[in-house]
């Protein structure tokens, strides 16, 4: 029986051998834990992080409210730094509940993926 970890890294595994991010396209990931959502904009091909942000300091607001503003601030950070296109890495979480909210912020925010 594999654990709920186990079962992430192999569907993680199976996404990252799919997708790879560039300079012009980089990869935006998520990593969400219990209390706080993580997310930033990687470059695989130079191995460096572009832009990140977290839900630490956000305090107010529902885990989903948070991770909204946490997309809508990596979309603003992006486009400041000359971004406009991403390819999303879900980091082998379910596609609903927070990961959703901050995809669909950063969406909303001006970025396409």
């Amino acid at each position: 029986m594999i654990t709920k970890i186990q079962r992430r890294n192999k569907i993680k595994a199976r996404i990252r051998g799919k997708i790879s991010g560039t300079a012009q396209r980089p990869r935006m990931t998520v990593f969400r834990s219990n209390k706080q959502i993580y997310v930033q904009l990687i470059d695989d091909l130079a191995g460096v992080t572009l832009c990140a942000t977290s839900s630490k300091g956000i305090e107010e607001g529902t885990k989903c409210e948070i991770a909204a503003k946490v997309g809508e601030n990596i979309a603003k950070k992006a486009l400041e730094a000359g971004i406009s296109e991403v390819v999303f890495d879900r980091n082998g979480y379910l596609f609903h509940g927070r990961v959703k909210s901050l995809a669909d912020a950063a969406r909303n925010g001006g970025l396409k993926f």
